[in-house]
């Protein structure tokens, strides 16, 4: 099947010795290194292993489930085995999603740079294919599964079997049929080109056919004015339409004739509803699009909990891979834990529990190299610091030695400020969220203090300014002001949480260390008590913490002045205690009262994360999203729970039409074929949230066709989001999960589009998808289904 992207795929000496195959170890853990034979396969595209050459091979991994390669030193497992491999020799291969890393030993430095360089020219590659090129990859990949011989050509039973495991159910005389149509070499089996004629006869697409005649004129072609009538009778491009359709056809026509001539093909056609500019997802909302010059607190930040954390919360591994995962996908707040560790050290991880412990440099390191790669928007470093006196300075002394120019450690201009900055002044700089002793205020006073003091020193050179200079840090800690003063300070330090005595052995001293208090700038921790007392005693650059439980009982208790409180100051909502297997709350309640950072486990994947993963999606993926104008007025009169009379309801109607080449759940059943069914979910307001779904279609999972259509009537269109869930319909028990989608009502195009699925883990099912029809209408209309 080699020939399906020959001619396109990298040719280099490091990809023809990979296809020779290398032996290497694999590692898993400090006790699990087992050599395995390593080949890539002749399509250039896929990986299998062996447990020695010539040994009974099975696929390990496609090379577009890579996401990256790393040198062996930037593993942990690998660093931790130094001394027994030599870590040039090693590299580590990440893949897309949560799927675990696989962390390789060669034999040689040499063999080493071959799969790493190799790997690394195959994933670039794979980045960069078009939408056809992509086609062709993922048919390479069933071929490979399909040709159970590997002699690159497949005879009918491997042909039936394929189909088995590619959802197809066919009688058997026509799969025939279509095998023989295919085989124009008549040599009873198929090969590259043959297949994709195969593959093409199997997945004519008749609802789109139809489709395109309604605007064709001949049937063969759609001129530039029946192209600009579909685009804007049925897409709802509005006047945009002309220009639109131009570059369209432009960017999908196949054929260089219909370019010239402005026409675009059933091909073209086909191209453009499969593309980006097709997909239900507004391309306008994909870059930075929202304005990045509001304060911090007007936008949901996308947030982690126990960040450090890749499994549970008992017994689960805490890993700086947990930093790295969260910042690449976005996360912008980033949790902590950090106690006192053995050689002065303080490390990483969930205390009182037997997660295993991280040293924080090596956190900090990773954070500082890994913070700006996704979002150049700033990272709020959230710690929970539970560390004696003297490790508390060695956190102040790597904060600032590590990240040096990326730490925000003063306000932007040395001014008091009257709001706080926002991601757009922020940018590429890192905040530290935690206790302080005193406030901003105080800090800048002081600073402007010592500023005159030095000047003075410089002036007057006496020797007594000197010494009273020396010693005012020991003997006024806080700032240089009364005894009274200085107390007062000391009771507005923030109190640790029952159950937690952070600092028993420094009773002497202050709770927190001076040096660590003045790197906390715009994101001071206090506690809360009541709405009423943090208006009357808090400041904009303080925010409280609140658990999922005392969050949701404010929101029903008060939700509006939840909504108020949130429009002047951050809060920060996170998991239960409870939740010791790492799951995940709905972060919709949340959102809906205006709380900025709601902190999710989301080394967990499911359905609160797809909403999570669906709101961040916009604006980017930069882990910052504008909160509706609703929520940033200090005046606001909305309630979460009895939302306004319904001035921007909308009326939804989806034709859920066809799907394309679903997944199985479980790929290694080849008897069974799927029964997929369509749920369509709304999250929202309370009195938004519902769902609809289509009935099954049997044992069809390549193309099944459904034609109904769901309808929804939302009164708050601005805090929705719609996931788009395809199930394998089981009457004996609950629904398999397929495949999923969510994204914003706001970022939703209308008309003819196609969704294309996500898996629970998040990573991409292409080809798979569903094709639907969308219409918005204002208000709350009364609609037949």
């Amino acid at each position: 099947m080699a020939s399906l992207l020959q001619g396109r795929l990298p040719v280099s000496e490091d990809v023809l010795l990979m296809q020779k195959g290398t032996l290497m170890r694999k590692v898993r853990s400090k006790s699990w290194k087992k050599l395995r034979y390593f080949r890539l396969q002749e399509d250039g595209m896929t990986v299998w292993h062996a447990r020695q050459p010539g040994g009974r091979a099975k696929a390990s991994f496609s090379i577009s489930d890579v996401e990256t390669v790393r040198k062996g030193h930037e593993s942990e497992l690998l660093r931790s085995l130094a001394e027994e491999f030599p870590l040039e020799q090693g590299f580590t291969i990440v893949f897309h999603g949560r799927r675990a890393n696989l962390d390789l030993v060669a034999n040689s430095v040499e063999e080493a740079q071959i799969w790493m360089q190799g790997l690394q020219l195959l994933v670039d590659f794979v980045t960069s294919m078009d939408q056809r090129e992509r086609l062709d990859q993922w048919l390479s990949d069933w071929f490979q599964r399909g040709d159970k011989n590997q002699d690159g050509r497949m005879c009918f039973p491997e042909v039936q079997r394929l189909l088995h495991l590619m959802n197809v159910e066919m009688e058997p005389e026509y799969a025939f049929q279509l095998f023989q149509a295919a085989d124009t070499s008549q040599s009873d089996t198929l090969e590259g080109e043959e297949f994709i004629e195969f593959y093409k006869a199997l997945t004519k697409r008749v609802e789109v056919h139809e489709l395109f005649e309604n605007f064709s004129a001949d049937g063969q072609k759609l001129t530039l004015l029946e192209f600009v009538d579909f685009l804007r009778e049925e897409q709802k491009e509005g006047d945009r339409a002309s220009d639109l359709a131009l570059e369209l056809i432009d960017r999908y026509e196949p054929s260089d004739s219909g370019k010239l001539r402005h026409v675009l093909s059933m091909d073209g056609f086909l191209s453009y509803l499969y593309s980006k500019d097709g997909d239900i997802f507004s391309p306008a909302c994909l870059p930075v699009h929202q304005d990045m010059t509001h304060p911090l607190n007007h936008y949901y930040i996308n947030s982690s909990h126990n960040t450090y954390l890749v499994g549970d919360q008992i017994c689960g591994q805490s890993s700086v891979e947990g930093y790295i995962r969260a910042l690449k996908r976005g996360c912008r707040c980033v949790e902590v834990d950090i106690w006192d560790g053995p050689s002065g050290e303080p490390v990483v991880y969930h205390g009182h529990t037997l997660t295993s412990r991280i040293l924080f440099k090596e956190v900090v390191a990773t954070i500082a190299q890994y913070a700006f790669q996704t979002s150049d928007y700033p990272v709020i470093l959230s710690l929970e610091n539970h560390c004696s006196w003297e490790q508390q300075e060695i956190i102040a002394h790597h904060l600032t030695e590590i990240l040096g120019e990326q730490l925000l450690s003063t306000t932007l201009d040395g001014l008091l400020p009257t709001q706080l900055p926002s991601p757009e002044e922020l940018r590429k700089k890192i905040l530290v969220k935690g206790k302080k002793l005193q406030t901003l205020e105080e800090d800048l006073e002081k600073e402007e203090e010592e500023e005159e003091l030095e000047t003075e020193l410089e002036g007057e050179q006496e020797v007594e300014l000197e010494l009273e200079s020396q010693f005012e840090p020991e003997t006024q800690e806080l700032s240089p002001r009364s005894k009274d003063k200085k107390e007062k300070i000391l009771v507005q330090a923030p109190l640790p949480r029952p159950g937690f005595p952070l600092f028993p052995k420094q009773k002497s001293k202050p709770m927190l260390c001076p040096s660590l208090s003045a790197l906390v700038v715009y994101t001071k921790t206090v506690p809360f008590y009541s709405f009423a007392h943090s208006r009357e005693h808090y400041r904009f650059y303080e925010l409280s913490s609140f658990s999922e439980t005392k969050a949701k009982n404010l929101i029903k208790e008060a939700g509006n002045e939840f909504v108020q409180h949130n429009t002047w100051q951050l809060s920060r909502v996170y998991p239960s205690g409870l939740r010791t297997d790492s799951s995940n709350y709905s972060p919709q309640e949340f959102w809906n009262a205006g709380c900025q950072m709601v902190a999710m486990n989301v080394q967990t994947a499911g359905l609160e994360m797809d909403i999570y993963d669906g709101l961040f999606r916009q604006n980017g993926g930069c882990g910052y999203v504008l909160k509706p104008d609703f929520l940033r007025d200090t005046q606001s009169s909305f309630h979460p729970e009895r939302p306004i009379s319904p001035f921007k309801a909308q009326t939804l109607l989806i034709q859920v039409i066809s799907g394309q080449q679903l997944p199985k759940e479980d790929k290694t059943k080849e008897g069974s074929i799927v029964d997929p069914l369509v749920r369509v979910e709304i999250f929202g307001i309370r009195p938004d949230a519902a769902r609809q779904e289509t009935s099954h279609v049997e044992n069809n999972g390549f193309n099944p066709y459904w034609g109904q259509t769901l309808c929804f009537r939302v009164l708050v269109p601005e805090l929705a989001l719609l996931r788009f869930v395809v199930m394998d319909y089981n009457w004996k028990s609950r629904n398999d999960f397929v495949g999923q989608y969510t994204l914003p009502w706001t970022c939703m195009q209308q008309g003819y589009r196609h969704i294309h699925l996500l898996s629970k883990d998040g990573t991409s099912l292409h080809p798979a998808s569903i094709f639907v029809h969308i219409c918005i209408q204002e208000g709350l209309k009364e609609v037949e289904s």
